[in-house]
């Protein structure tokens, strides 16, 4: 039985005046079965640092264009 490996989303974040603050998805990541991560990353955050959350459906899904959308 093969196990699925839990996938995580990469994002930059980005802090701006008045306490608010800019996240952008730059990659991916899974957890491997001894627990170490692979990251795969798409862009190189300016300040070195990475939040890695678990992936939710509803955001991809939302950020998928709609179909027959212009790319």
């Amino acid at each position: 039985m093969s196990q699925k490996s839990e996938r995580l989303s990469a994002y930059s974040i980005t802090e701006h005046e008045r306490g608010r603050s800019t996240w952008l998805k730059v990659g991916t990541a899974f957890v491997n079965r001894d627990g170490s991560i692979n990251i795969y990353l798409e862009a190189l955050p300016l300040s070195g640092k990475l939040q890695l959350r678990k992936e939710d459906p509803k955001d991809e899904e939302s950020a998928a264009p709609a179909p027959g959308a212009a790319a």
